[in-house]
């Protein structure tokens, strides 16, 4: 019998006031049960809406009726044809701007719980397989894919899938890219990013970290002397933006990137890390997407006070909805219509408080929202010891300085032909951060996948 609640089976979770002391994912999944009801919900349509909402093309509906039948292993191969990283997905794509908003569901309540459903899908397979995926016959071509973040994961493996001899180079020490040093564990378990390279690895890619493209090697040697045919470069945005204002090159100001860096990747949150951070009491997290809320959690559960200055309101958050929820409820305070004018030092040069201002909401800017003015007068200090810049990144220029050739926007970004990944070098691709900027997990991978289908056909014809 079809569900026809209008609800969603609510979420299993850690309880906020436990949650926000220890760094444990905070989301514990379906159950077998929960996830077979609400599978029943969907109306499996025949116009498909939640499709077009994907950005990978997932068969939504196909493996949602597979869960509904209690086949969540079929489920898991109905995936897994379009996506290569279905737990990471399941856990922060941004499905309420996509796949679900597209729901028929939610247009009298809420849409079905779709992300939800894929991790459940995908976690079920990861507990329960038993065997790799075979490495496909090789079909002599050399493919070199730069940053293993989701763009360059899922052109790998999309290529890899087709008999390409597939190596990966990654600057860091571990693969993954964002998944592993920017997004928190209690979001995405490190074991689950793992868990999705060992399949790639499976499939005969081929992983090299420590390589940092541009110093290590570049572009052209890799094609010119290391026989590689086609590059894709999946380098994401890892340069931090800074506001430029007094007293940013103070002790205890960090990017968020450096931050979470070294929470994430170096494990600085575990009482015997051999890197601790040096975090404070009383942090400030200026800006309002995915980032700050992370670096924001971060800090909560390293004991501090945390504040979230952002110089729009509620209304204005571009962060996930759910992120700023549990943020909130991990008690984590926000200073809405609130902008830093300067980060004031103590004697020995370390963060002693930050002056502010407060904002009011002008006429809507080029992003549609409405541009914050600043208040005359209305200057304040508060006390800190710790302030976390989380304003946004863009792509490094490292790739582009050393790469005869490669055509960049003003911003840093790589042009390419959206339709194909083409860069302005024939065999050169790119997808991902490195040429939108900082956007989501998902749409980076929609970009990896169409970059390896055009490089399909481009060295099939060769």
């Amino acid at each position: 019998m079809p569900n026809m609640s209008l609800t969603k089976n609510p979420m299993p979770s850690q309880a906020p006031e436990i949650r926000n002391q220890n760094f444990l994912e905070v989301a514990l999944g379906y159950t077998p049960e929960q996830a077979m009801d609400e599978a029943k919900r969907c109306l499996q349509c025949k116009h498909r809406p939640c499709v077009s909402g994907c950005p990978v093309r997932i068969d939504i509906p196909g493996f949602i009726k597979e869960v509904a039948e209690g086949n969540f292993e079929a489920a898991y191969q109905v995936i897994a044809k379009s996506s290569a990283l279905p737990a990471v997905c399941g856990r922060v794509c941004p499905q309420e701007s996509q796949c679900e908003c597209k729901c028929v569901r939610g247009i009298k309540g809420e849409p079905v719980a779709i992300g939800r459903l894929e991790r459940f899908v995908a976690d079920y397979h990861n507990e329960h397989a038993t065997q790799l995926p075979e490495k496909p016959v090789s079909n002599g071509h050399k493919v070199a894919v730069i940053g293993s973040g989701p763009s360059g994961l899922t052109c790998a493996g999309d290529l890899a899938k087709k008999g390409y001899e597939v190596t990966v180079f990654e600057a860091l020490h571990l693969a993954g890219g964002v998944l592993v040093y920017g997004i928190p564990e209690f979001r995405l378990p490190k074991s689950i990013v793992q868990k999705e390279i060992d399949t790639l690895i499976a499939l005969g890619v081929k992983v090299e970290t420590n390589v940092v493209i541009g110093r290590t090697i570049t572009i052209d040697e890799l094609m010119q002397e290391y026989g590689f045919e086609a590059v894709f470069i999946g380098s994401g945005a890892g340069l931090p933006k800074f506001m430029n204002i007094p007293g940013e090159n103070l002790k205890g100001v960090y990017s968020a990137n450096e931050f979470l860096t070294r929470i994430n990747l170096m494990k600085a949150y575990l009482p015997d890390c051999d890197t601790p951070i040096q975090h404070g009491k009383k942090v400030a997290v200026v800006g309002g997407g995915n980032v700050a809320m992370d670096a924001a959690r971060c800090a909560k559960r390293l004991g501090a006070d945390v504040t979230i200055i952002y110089r729009r309101t509620e209304a204005e958050l571009p962060a996930r909805r759910e992120e700023v929820e549990h943020a909130m409820e991990e008690g984590i305070i926000f200073k809405f219509l609130t902008n830093p004018l300067e980060i004031l030092g103590n004697d020995q040069g370390w963060v002693a408080g930050a002056r502010c201002q407060e904002m009011a909401l002008g006429e809507p800017d080029s992003s549609g929202r409405r541009r914050p003015v600043a208040v005359e007068g209305s200057e304040f200090d508060i006390e800190l010891d710790c302030v976390i810049m989380a304003l946004g990144t863009s792509p490094n220029p490292l790739i582009k300085s050393t790469t005869e050739g490669l055509e960049t926007e003003r911003w840093g970004g790589i042009i390419v032909n959206e339709e194909t990944g083409l860069t302005s070098r024939q065999g050169v691709y790119a997808g991902g951060d490195a040429v939108t900027g900082a956007a989501t997990v998902i749409l980076a991978m929609g970009a990896g996948k169409t970059a390896a289908a055009a490089m399909d056909e481009y060295l099939q014809k060769k």
